[in-house]
């Protein structure tokens, strides 16, 4: 038995950041399950502060009630027993400033149109330094370095927030780097970032949150001889301008490395606030990963263009070479068009890093920007490029992978792989829609649609915590309303559903993921301000009606192409969200024991669905709107009477059916769409839409070559040109949400309790995806599954499952009533029983086998493609010579033989041939299974 991953507050030694709600938790390692006890012991300075004694483990945490004192470092230890085995592993984790009062000075250079204003202290140690801390912030994005060296490997600090409101402090261990004595310089260089540069689309604007950029510093330092200091950052540092002569997030960067910072100056002690300084939330935003140039490219124009083989967003990083002087531009991109470089689709985003050389060599990087791109357009420089001498730094917000899916089919895989790429690109501080054009800004409809989904892939639990201080500082702003994104930017526009609603299903999905109840009671007020806003607005009494709504974003069932909102009645979306939100709150307030408001907004729901129900469904079942995305809203929030939801299900596959099972379907409904449909019986349907290739479907980016998501189901068209839509990004995660269906109906981790200790395993099997593997990690440890369909000849199905300490798995097996189980050599009569801690192997024969068989509705089409089975058919009538024309295939052959011969008189088949044929078309396995098996 071994403890591992000790995690505080969801994240690994944190230090320095906020840390109300104390919870420690930790997985266990071991081959089975036994009962168990549990200890958690928490000392300071080697002195026992807390201790819960040995209890029963019921579960994998603690939520320790300990008055936390700021800048003190915590070790934690924690025990777990069995009968007969013993382990402990430790940890530690350091609260930062906390409510103490700062004793650093803002400070600012008089020149407030510096584009990189640098600040300095020479520190100076006489005395061994034990331990030393920098606590620092800077606007808009600063970087510190002592003696040259860059503190920290973190980038874009201190973050995205709306800086009127709360400005995170970073802590750092600096006691490294001070440890020899004499003298140190510490310096900090700023840029714009998103407080002080051009934000927002349709041109921007910029100073949206101030004017001048500023610093605050703390070092705290320990000495051997038991002494301490502190130096503040104050009137005493000396400013002045650095070598980046412009940056900004969209801008990019430009840096002349000839300019040697000169002309220092007394720094300029400023009047700011101090109550907006918190200790931090963001997790880091870091280098994760560093990608080589897979080509160097001469395009068509005579341009130089370097292919990093994958869309992403980073920093680029070259090793200069020029002589002093050279002036080399970096330009991103993130597709060529007939060849040729192209970045028109970043509008007015410049989006290029310019580096003034000084002629002395080695790794040159921007500093306070960052981009999305797979290429870059090289000039200026003046000798050959050398592949080797260039990198992608991919950045994003540091957080651990926690699943991931994987089936034999590669082009699934493929986006699979896109969708982590889209979610690790879009997740830098706040989850953006895109990271390469003139918005990168969080929207929160992106990030409520795909919170499930970013949840499966990574730890986000902090992430979101943070992101919903954001959402909460803009609704404190706004009586409740939720801006559209968050920082809102200067705008105040908002209070749209779904893109409103990630105020209540941003931490109440996170609740779900992480079994953590702070992140519900740290949002509460900010949720049920939501929910009461929208009573207050709407026009109609227990639905929502009135105001702006985006509708279903980008649809393509719209009646007037000119708008992207779809079909859908915007008024039922919006109603069945404040239908949703009412039950989420309630749902958070029971759980936070406010039993008034939980029967409140209970009885809010129900009036509310009440009212849905009579406005857009018959007393038969028959739903008023008839697309997509309303089917599958009405029955993925449950607002079908039960008796009622196999009617509603049939006609959502008839609406797909007239729609050529093709989505239809914008950000709204298209993450819910195959999850109805499996939850309801049709799974298959759920995979023929899912496996589709041609436009629109996720596999039709796949097979264009995209590397990430692409915004629209055709951001590339069919020929390779560019959508031209102004609004056309190709790495956009939102409708990536489909990954949350292929963990939990593919897969199979169908349901579970808050936090994973419970979960139902019950995978759907279908024959185009006959292996499939995938995981999920939780804080008790990694859940792994896969499964192999038709392994032989008697139809065996083979799956193996391990299962951690802990956790309980409760196992819901397809078609498996009359064959019995084997679980590790043991049989069990059904394919429903419970597993706990450990390793399985299972195997059982389906009460039906897998392989698919063709059927009376397919398409004249696919049989004419089967020679075996035009054969047999033409036996029984001649009626298929007709089709081999290929006109009339072409013209008719999507329908099948059945309706044919139902609505054309010429095509003559009796009705007891075509029983026959059908009987014939039944029993007969589609051309590539029997392919697949050898057998054709």
């Amino acid at each position: 038995m071994k403890i591992s991953n000790v995690y505080i507050n969801h994240m690994i030694e944190p230090v320095g950041y906020e840390l109300k709600d104390l919870r420690v938790e930790f997985a266990v390692e071991a081959d089975k399950y036994s009962a168990a006890q549990k200890k958690l012991v928490i000392y300071t300075n080697s002195k026992e502060v807390y201790n819960t004694n040995w209890q029963d483990y019921d579960s994998n945490f603690f939520t320790p009630d300990l008055k936390l004192a700021p800048r003190t470092r915590y070790d934690v230890e924690i025990f777990v027993k069995t009968a007969d085995q013993e382990a402990s592993a430790q940890s530690f984790f350091e609260t930062g400033k906390m409510a103490e009062k700062y004793t650093g000075k803002w400070l600012g250079n008089a020149d407030k149109d510096i584009q990189n204003t640098l600040f300095k202290k020479t520190l100076t140690f006489n005395k061994p330094v034990k331990k030393a801390r920098l606590y620092a912030t800077g606007l808009g994005l600063y970087e510190a370095y002592i003696d040259g060296q860059k503190v920290g490997a973190e980038f874009l600090t201190p973050g995205c927030t709306d800086y009127t409101k709360w400005i995170q402090v970073q802590t750092y261990d600096v006691t490294d780097a001070l440890q020899d004595n004499g003298e140190h310089e510490l310096l900090f260089s700023l840029g714009d970032g998103w407080y002080k540069g051009i934000m927002g689309f349709d041109g921007g604007k910029e100073k949206i949150y101030g004017d001048q950029q500023r610093m605050l510093a703390e070092v705290h330092v320990d000495f051997e001889d038991g002494t301490s200091a502190i130096i503040n950052s104050d009137e005493s540092w000396l400013t002045t301008s650095g070598q980046i002569t412009k940056s900004s997030i969209y801008y990019g960067e430009d840096l002349d490395a000839t300019i040697v910072p000169a002309n220092w100056q007394k720094a300029q002690v400023l009047d700011c606030p101090y109550d907006v300084l918190c200790d931090r939330l963001s997790i880091p935003v870091a280098i994760e990963q560093r990608l080589a140039v897979k080509e160097v490219i001469t395009t068509p124009a005579g341009e130089t263009v370097l292919d990093f083989g994958q869309n992403h967003a980073g920093l680029m990083e070259f090793f200069n070479r020029e002589p002093k002087g050279t002036v080399i531009k970096l330009e991103a991109g993130e597709i060529l068009q007939d060849g040729n470089f192209y970045r028109d689709n970043l509008r007015n985003a410049r989006a290029a890093f310019q580096f003034t050389s000084d002629g002395k060599e080695g790794w040159v990087r921007p500093h306070f920007t960052y981009f999305g791109y797979r290429y870059l357009r090289v000039t200026g420089n003046s000798k050959p490029i050398n592949k080797n001498d260039f990198r992608a730094a991919v950045v994003y917000s540091v957080s651990e992978q926690t699943g991931d899916l994987k089936t034999n089919n590669e082009k699934v895989n493929r986006l699979f792989q896109n969708i982590q790429w889209g979610q690790r690109s879009n997740f830098v501080d706040i989850p953006t829609d895109c990271p390469q054009r003139d918005e990168r800004l969080g929207w929160t409809g992106d990030a409520d649609i795909f919170s499930n989904t970013a949840a499966l892939n990574r730890n986000v639990f902090e992430f979101f915590k943070k992101y919903s201080r954001d959402m909460a500082v803009e609704q404190k702003a706004h009586d409740g309303m939720l801006t559209m994104y968050a920082p809102a930017m200067g705008v105040d526009d908002g209070g749209a559903a779904v893109w409103g609603d990630a105020a209540t299903i941003v931490p109440w999905n996170m609740y779900q993921a992480y079994g953590d109840p702070a992140i519900l009671r740290q949002n509460y007020q900010a949720m049920k301000s939501w929910v009461d806003w929208i009573s207050n607005s709407t026009k109609t009494p227990n639905l929502w009606t009135g105001g702006f709504q985006f509708g279903d974003w980008i649809a393509l069932d719209g009646e007037n192409p000119a708008l992207p909102t779809g079909k859908t009645d915007e008024d039922f979306i919006a109603s069945v969200y404040y239908f949703y939100s009412s039950k989420i709150v309630s749902k958070s307030a029971a759980i936070l024991g406010k039993k008034e408001d939980a029967k409140k907004y209970a009885d809010q729901a129900a009036a509310i669905k009440e009212a849905i129900q009579k406005e857009y469904i018959t007393a038969n079942g028959r739903l008023a709107i008839d697309t997509q995305t309303g089917y599958a809203l009405a029955l993925y929030f449950g607002l079908v009477p039960e008796n009622q939801c196999q009617r509603v299900v049939h006609d959502l596959a008839v609406r797909l059916g007239k729609d050529n099972d093709h989505l239809k379907t914008g950000f709204v409904g298209t993450p819910f769409i195959c999850q109805v449909l499996s939850k309801f019986g049709n799974h298959k349907l759920a995979t023929k839409i899912f496996m589709n290739e041609d436009f629109p479907s996720w596999l039709y980016a796949v097979n264009m070559g995209a590397t990430t998501v692409w915004e629209r189901w055709n951001s590339v068209q069919e020929d390779g040109t560019m959508n031209p839509d102004g609004m056309n990004s190709l790495n956009h995660y939102s409708i990536g949400a489909i990954m949350e269906w292929g963990y939990r109906y593919l897969l199979g981790i169908a349901d579970h309790t808050p936090g994973y200790k419970t979960l139902i395993f019950a995978p759907n099997y279908d024959y185009r995806l006959k292996k499939v593997s995938g995981y999920y990690t939780s804080s008790y440890g990694k859940f792994a599954a896969s499964y192999q369909i038709e392994t032989d000849a008697k139809h065996t199905i083979q799956l193996s499952l391990t299962v951690p300490f802990g956790q309980t798995v409760k196992v819901q097996l397809p078609r498996s009533e009359k064959n019995g189980v084997i679980v590790n050599g043991e049989k069990k009569a059904i394919g429903q029983f419970t597993l706990t801690a450990g390793s399985y192997e299972i195997s059982y024969v389906p009460d039906q086998d897998y392989i698919e068989r063709y059927t009376a509705e397919t398409p004249v089409v696919q049989i004419m493609a089967d020679p075996k089975l035009v054969t047999e058919i033409s036996k029984e009538t001649d009626v298929l010579s007709f089709f081999k024309d290929p006109n009339n295939l072409n013209n008719l052959g999507k329908m099948s033989l059945g309706t044919l011969a139902s609505i054309l008189p010429f095509i003559n088949i009796a009705p007891e041939t075509l029983a026959k044929i059908n009987h014939l078309l039944e029993s007969t396995p589609l051309l590539s299974e029997r392919k697949e098996r050898g057998k054709d």
